[in-house]
C-alpha cells in the first residue's frame, strides 16, 4: 500500500496579487523615507546651506531643522565656528581635512623649496590658520575653496621669500615675513570674496638645503661671533667714554669753580684795599691805629707761649699766674720782651 503526499497548491484563479495593496505599500515606503529625510541636524561648530532645486534658499544655525524631502531641498554643512589650517612642507597625520597637507611626498618637498631674493635656496615650512567667515561665499564662489587657498598661500609665501635675502629668511626677518604674508593673503582672499578670514601665518622650520647646511651653519657661527665681538666693544665703549667724559666735566667744573673763587677773592681784596685807602686818606693816624689793632687781634690768638709785658706794668707775677691754668700741652718756656 503506498501513500502519496499531496501539496496544498491553490487552485488556479483563487490567489492573485492586489495592485492596490502594492501601490499603498510603495506609497507608505516613500512617505516613510521622505519623513525620515525631512529632518537634519546641524553640529554646534557649523552652519547649513539649504538649497531648493539647487538654488540657495537660506542658512540655518546649529540644531534640528526641517527640509523638504525627496531631493527638493539639499543641505551642505559648513564648519564656520572651527579654526582650520593648511600645512606646507610637512603634514600632521590623521587629519580629517583632506586639504590640510599635501599627501604626495614629492609635491610636499617641492612646495617648501624656495629661492630668496639674493638667489639662495631655502627650505621653508609654514602653516596658515583660517576660519570660514561667509558660508554662502565659501560654498558658491569656488568649486574647491581650500585647494584654491593652498595655491594662493604658496604663491604669497614664495613672493615674500623672494623679496628678502637668505640672512633675513633664516634669522631676523621671520616675524616680518609672517606679517607680510598674512596681510597679502588676506587682501587676495577678500578681493576674490572667498568667504574665509586668515587668522595667522606662522613659519615653521626654515633651513638651508641639506647639501649646504654645514656651510650655512659655519657662516652663521662666524656672524654670531662677529656680533658678539661688536657688542662687547660697544659695551666697553659705552662704559669707558661716559666715565671719561664725566671726569673731564668734573675737572672743568672744579677749575671753573677755583677760577671763580680766586677771581671773587681778588676782587674782594681789591675792593677792601680801595675802601681802606679811602678811609686812610680821610684820617691817616686813626686808620693806622685801627689797622695795627686789627692785625694784633688776628695774630696774637695764634701765638702760644709768648707773654708781652708793657714797660708801665708794675707787677709781673700775677700775670704769670694766669698761664698756669693753661693745658700742659700748650705751655712752653715763657719769653719776656
Amino acid at each position: 500500500m503506498s501513500v502519496r503526499a499531496t501539496l496544498p497548491f491553490p487552485e488556479p484563479g483563487k490567489f492573485r496579487l492586489n495592485p492596490v495593496k502594492i501601490l499603498f505599500g510603495v506609497v507608505a515606503v516613500v512617505l516613510a523615507f521622505g519623513l525620515l529625510s525631512s529632518f537634519y541636524q546641524v553640529p554646534i561648530n557649523s552652519e547649513a546651506i539649504v538649497q531648493r532645486f539647487g538654488k540657495f534658499l537660506t542658512i540655518t544655525e546649529p540644531g534640528l531643522h526641517f527640509k523638504l524631502p525627496w531631493g527638493i531641498d539639499s543641505v551642505t554643512l559648513v564648519e564656520t565656528k572651527r579654526q582650520l589650517k593648511l600645512e606646507f612642507g610637512y603634514g600632521s597625520r590623521g587629519a580629517q581635512n583632506e586639504y590640510q597637507y599635501n599627501s604626495d611626498f614629492d609635491d610636499m618637498e617641492q612646495e617648501k623649496n624656495m629661492v630668496t631674493g639674493d638667489l639662495n635656496a631655502a627650505v621653508v615650512e609654514w602653516v596658515v590658520q583660517f576660519h570660514i567667515a561667509d558660508a554662502r561665499a565659501y560654498v558658491f564662489n569656488f568649486l574647491e575653496p581650500q585647494a584654491t587657498l593652498r595655491d594662493l598661500s604658496e604663491s604669497v609665501m614664495r613672493e615674500v621669500v623672494g623679496d628678502r635675502t637668505i640672512d633675513e629668511v633664516l634669522t631676523v626677518g621671520r616675524q616680518e615675513m609672517e606679517v607680510k604674508a598674512l596681510e597679502r593673503l588676506q587682501t587676495i582672499a577678500s578681493g576674490l570674496n572667498m568667504g574665509v578670514h586668515i587668522d595667522q601665518v606662522q613659519l615653521g622650520n626654515v633651513n638651508p638645503p641639506a647639501e649646504v647646511k654645514s656651510s650655512f651653519e659655519a657662516v652663521n657661527s662666524a656672524q654670531q661671533q662677529r656680533e658678539a665681538a661688536i657688542n662687547q666693544a660697544n659695551g666697553e665703549y659705552n662704559r669707558v667714554i661716559p666715565e671719561a667724559r664725566g671726569k673731564a666735566e668734573q675737572s672743568i667744573s672744579q677749575a671753573e669753580g677755583y677760577a671763580s673763587e680766586r677771581k671773587n677773592r681778588a676782587e674782594g681784596d681789591a675792593n677792601r684795599f680801595s675802601a681802606m685807602l679811602t678811609e686812610y686818606k680821610k684820617a691817616p693816624a686813626v686808620t693806622k691805629k685801627r689797622i695795627y689793632l686789627e692785625t694784633l687781634g688776628e695774630v696774637l690768638p695764634t701765638v702760644v707761649g709768648i707773654t708781652i709785658v708793657d714797660d708801665k706794668v708794675p707787677q709781673f707775677l700775677p700775670m704769670m699766674h694766669l698761664r698756669q691754668a693753661q693745658p700742659a700741652a700748650q705751655t712752653q718756656a715763657p719769653a719776656t720782651r
